[in-house]
């Protein structure tokens, strides 16, 4: 039974049974998609959880999940579930706290269970259903892309996490975490939106201004194919040298040069092409200006 007397062993693996003996946790998963049916699969692979239950909306995912993964049985809805030690509700967003109030109303939570999210985005009071019930809840989210679960599986070793929420649940989770490989680092709760943020930044962004260089240089008469490998050596370059100096000290180009004319022009010219677009380099002419001085001053 979920959340029997005793607590996790050294490596969040086990838990004490009423018999004195040690048994290994157990995780059931709602909405297993691409983190969950990764994450399910490489606990499974290293004995860190026994998988029981996964329930999705179809049948056929969790299906699917459950072949990926090598483990864990159907569950047609939230009272087909068995009581688990520990829930991951791997479900999008907007579907986390539902999802929780559900498990919350089947029953099958008490004092000790772990009830756990990963988004990015969203907090552990999202969970609130669950510590309703007794739960300790977390949110842990990997900082890295789901897109193809297979990869992910066999290169996850050293993959950043970011882990907030009750001491009670991270203590299991932690060390659940670290025996796939994963590195854990403390987030303030309050602060979880601004911190996916910064994820948005570094991934998203980074894509949208790939896209906004290679049009800039269409519209200049490079053909698209030829665009990205102009971009692809400054792109790859400027990111080795910011991340092995810091931003500031790798800051290269006319702001860092202090060469305002061309920096004027540029901007006339992309205003003629694409307001819009001028806009966007109007700003990152400020902040960079900022980051020119910061290197000028010998700051980080």
């Amino acid at each position: 039974m979920a959340g029997t007397a005793g607590s996790a062993g050294a490596t969040g693996q086990l838990v004490a049974t009423g018999g004195g003996g040690r048994r290994p946790q157990t995780l059931s998963i709602i909405g297993c998609g691409k983190v969950g049916r990764t994450l399910g699969r490489l606990w499974h692979n290293n004995r860190t959880f026994v998988l029981l239950d996964i329930l999705n909306r179809s049948t056929a995912s969790a299906q699917q999940a459950s072949a990926f993964i090598g483990a864990g049985s159907v569950a047609a809805n939230y009272g087909g579930l068995r009581s688990a030690d520990v829930y991951l509700i791997a479900a999008g967003d907007d579907q986390i706290a539902a999802c929780c109030r559900a498990l919350a109303a089947s029953g099958k939570l008490q004092a000790g269970s772990i009830v756990f999210h990963c988004s990015g985005a969203l907090s552990s009071l999202e969970l609130a259903a669950a510590v309703e019930q007794g739960a300790a809840v977390a949110s842990i989210h990997p900082i890295r892309s789901f897109a193809a679960p297979q990869q992910v599986a066999e290169h996850f070793d050293g993959t950043w996490c970011g882990s907030e929420g009750d001491a009670a649940a991270l203590a299991v989770l932690g060390p659940a975490f670290s025996a796939i490989g994963a590195q854990l680092v403390e987030i303030r709760r309050e602060q979880k939106t601004l911190y996916h943020a910064a994820a948005v930044f570094a991934s998203n962004y980074q894509v949208t201004l790939i896209d906004v260089a290679q049009q800039a240089y269409v519209a200049a008469g490079i053909a698209p194919e030829l665009a990205l490998k102009l971009i692809e050596p400054l792109l790859s370059e400027s990111a080795a040298n910011a991340f092995r100096l810091g931003p500031a000290a790798a800051l290269t180009g006319p702001i860092a040069r202090g060469d305002l004319a061309t920096v004027a022009r540029q901007y006339e010219a992309v205003q003629e092409w694409q307001p819009q677009i001028a806009g966007l380099y109007q700003q990152f002419a400020a902040l960079t200006a900022d980051l020119a001085i910061r290197k000028k001053n010998g700051k980080p």
